[in-house]
């Protein structure tokens, strides 16, 4: 088992692909290793932590992903003995890497930190990058550092317990990626649908290889979001909003907020590909619209963490498979909102 080599901040990122779980072991001492995980994933696969003494397994869901549960998870090391030779392992979607990221970074300092995404979304975008976060309320990630890992580990065979929509969840970041920088993957993805991804997993296992190697790209020119990895933020302004407000899935919320960001776009870039980035969502059974509350939604923004005085910074496409950053004012977001919400009744 042979790792591909990200560097990052002068760190070697190793990314096992098409792995397994159980080769964890052969790397990292089982006595050095503590398992962060959810009731799902340990639900699922509880053979695959028999081995392990030290497992912390928390509540699923987003509405778990606070300092609340970052207290209990460290007091929870603290009571295993855990020292700074330690292995966090974070096993699951994106909360659960999110909190062992945030976790690992702050405790006792920082301590070494592993990722095993389970979910379609955490393997193509989440676990990637180093940024994690917890909320503040209806804040998304406004507490987090950017905290690499030393090992990601990629075991598709947790993807054969992934609940239904999830699987549509994960595709609205491969179509974001799709939309900021690939045009052939936008095509491809135009032709093909879920049932087909699904059903074959050397086209699934390319799809995923495709993803990481676009953010890794763009990871790798800007670690911490001065510049170029703001395009990844792509549907995230208005996602962010509607995710929070109104306790949409992540996916769903990206999805929604990227049709939202191609309307900004056809109105002030010009961009005229509305429609097609429309049909692709649908393909992927991702909604492409919600009813929300423009003043709700801008409050929201107006505490963003790309906000600027009264400007936030909006990802915009010119054209499929090519995106641009635009400081826009929160009064012009908000009349083209009306707009919009006016067209979704």
């Amino acid at each position: 088992m042979e790792p591909f080599l990200f560097k990052i901040d002068n760190q070697n990122v190793q990314y096992f692909f098409d792995a397994s779980f159980f080769s964890l072991s052969r790397i990292i001492p089982k006595e050095q290793s503590v398992i962060l995980t959810d009731e799902h994933i340990y639900g699922f696969h509880p053979e695959k932590f028999s081995a392990y003494k030290r497992v912390i397994v928390i509540p699923s869901g987003a509405s778990l992903k606070t300092q609340a549960t970052i207290d209990r998870i460290i007091q929870r090391m603290i009571d295993m003995q855990v020292d700074r030779s330690f292995y966090l392992i974070g096993v699951g979607g994106g909360v659960v890497t999110d909190m062992a990221g945030y976790a690992a970074s702050v405790f006792k300092r920082g301590i070494k930190l592993v990722l095993v995404p389970t979910t379609l979304l955490n393997l193509v975008d989440a676990s990637l990058g180093g940024k994690n976060g917890i909320d503040v309320g209806v804040y998304k990630n406004m507490v987090g550092t950017i905290y690499q890992p030393e090992i990601i580990c990629q075991d598709l065979d947790f993807l054969t317990t992934l609940p239904e929509p999830e699987w549509s969840y994960g595709f609205a970041e491969i179509v974001k990626h799709a939309c900021i920088g690939d045009r052939k993957l936008f095509d491809a993805l135009s032709k093909a649908d879920l049932d087909f991804y699904r059903d074959h997993k050397d086209a699934l296992q390319d799809l995923i290889e495709t993803n990481i190697m676009i953010k890794m790209k763009v990871v790798q020119k800007d670690v911490r979001e001065s510049g170029e990895r703001k395009l990844l933020n792509f549907g995230h302004t208005f996602g962010h909003a509607v995710e929070n407000l109104y306790q949409l899935p992540h996916g769903q919320a990206v999805a929604i907020g990227m049709v939202v960001a191609a309307y900004l776009s056809q109105a002030i870039t010009g961009f005229d590909g509305v429609h097609s980035l429309i049909s692709v969502l649908k393909r992927y059974g991702l909604p492409v619209q919600y009813k929300f509350d423009t003043d709700e939604v801008i409050g929201i923004m107006g505490s963003d963490k790309k906000r600027k005085g009264r400007t936030i910074d909006f990802v915009l496409l010119e054209k499929i498979g090519k995106a641009k950053i635009v400081p826009l004012e929160l009064s012009q977001i908000s009349r083209i909102l009306n707009q919009i919400r006016k067209q979704w009744k």
